[in-house]
């Protein structure tokens, strides 16, 4: 059996099952503190509350259910997809380690070798960043409390440093594509500040990475045809 049928045929079914039960548990898990309250200690919200409070978060984050895990598949894969929704921190850390991991490996997102080796990257990730939130839950607010305001104030540009290198280390390889992808999500950054698309419920927290994630998408897909006519 060769990597390809390996990867397809043995690798693949055994990632959909082992993530399947640890997502089951997982979500059993999330919901255990409510269940301890409700069955325990008899506390239960009124349904109404329940409700209300299921469609503020719909209407705020509703799209994110669908939008991300299109969005990150190509680049982590199956086991990446599961392993990153159940560890969180997707955007400003698993995706980040994975594509480094990639860039690190010299292999192409949305390949089978580039969706192992960012699931390497990503597991890597999550052992330290449990280890280091451990410790930080323990000794943060001290070490923190020690530091200057002047750093304390640079580690706000941390995210930011991190996706810019991100883009300029994949917008190397896609030159123009990124351009253009710069180009559109400044313009669309602006339209939603200036308030355009205000009579869409929640417009501002989900609108930018829908426009950009899809028109990407199509641009590549362009890109694509054009190349193989060529």
């Amino acid at each position: 059996m060769n990597n390809q049928d390996y990867y397809n045929k043995e690798y693949v079914p055994q990632v959909n099952k082992i993530g399947k039960i640890t997502g089951y548990l997982g979500v059993l898990l999330s919901f255990t503190p409510a269940l301890v309250l409700a069955i325990i200690y008899g506390i239960l919200p009124k349904p109404a509350a329940l409700l209300t409070a299921f469609i503020s978060g719909a209407s705020a984050f509703g799209v994110l259910w669908f939008v991300e895990p299109i969005s990150y598949f190509p680049v982590v894969g199956a086991a990446g997809t599961y392993m990153a929704f159940l560890s969180g921190n997707i955007s400003n850390m698993r995706i980040p380690c994975a594509s480094m991991a990639q860039v690190a490996a010299d292999v192409e997102p949305g390949t089978e070798k580039g969706s192992v080796v960012a699931t390497l990257g990503m597991a890597v990730s999550i052992v330290i960043n449990v280890s280091v939130l451990t410790i930080g839950a323990i000794l943060g607010t001290s070490v923190l409390a020690m530091l200057p305001e002047s750093i304390k104030a640079a580690l706000n540009y941390l995210l930011p440093a991190l996706f810019g290198a991100l883009l300029v280390q994949f917008g190397m390889k896609m030159k123009k594509h990124s351009v253009i992808m710069v180009v559109f999500a400044v313009i669309l950054y602006f339209m939603i500040g200036m308030g355009y698309f205000n009579w869409l419920p929640g417009a501002s927290n989900w609108l930018g990475t829908l426009g950009c994630v899809f028109v990407s998408i199509a641009i590549g897909m362009a890109t694509l045809k054009n190349t193989t006519k060529e």
